[in-house]
């Protein structure tokens, strides 16, 4: 895959890089999700949640990297099974705040210990300096 001598330019280029990492780490871990009774979107919007106080649906998009209207159309199937609620923001009617509920963080708590244990592996293939200034380097490049 990546030649040592001369990588051609999808394995140069950060951004097809990260999504080609992304990809790979998120496809091995997604069979997990679907094991529990999960798709991918509600597995992101429910990770999303856990150890918040709670999102808007603009701020929840972004942060489970979903379009607005798909998440719009997910949104009250999770409230209709008790993992969320969803309630008017006072000081903006206009937007709404996603909660998840202790239900829902029972559901998803398991995952994320498997998800964290999932990245333990993959990193633990990388010096471990390298791997905590790789996640550190991710979040600066996110923050900026």
């Amino acid at each position: 895959m990546l030649k040592a001598e001369q990588p051609r330019f999808v394995h140069r280029y950060l951004a097809s890089v990260l999504a080609l990492a992304s990809h790979r780490i998120s496809d091995e871990f997604h069979v997990e999700v679907r094991k529990a009774g999960l798709t991918v979107t509600k597995w992101r919007l429910l990770a999303s949640l856990i150890e918040g106080e709670g999102e808007t649906v603009g701020a929840l998009a972004e942060l489970a990297i979903t379009k607005q209207p798909t998440l719009s159309k997910v949104l009250p199937g999770l409230e209709a099974e008790g993992l969320i609620t969803l309630q008017t923001v006072r000081s903006d009617r206009r937007q709404t705040l996603v909660t998840i509920t202790p239900k829902g963080t029972k559901l998803i708590s398991g995952l994320c210990a498997s998800a964290m244990q999932h990245q333990r592996r993959i990193l633990a293939q990388l010096d471990p300096d390298h791997a905590d200034r790789l996640v550190d380097m991710l979040r600066d490049i996110i923050s900026h």
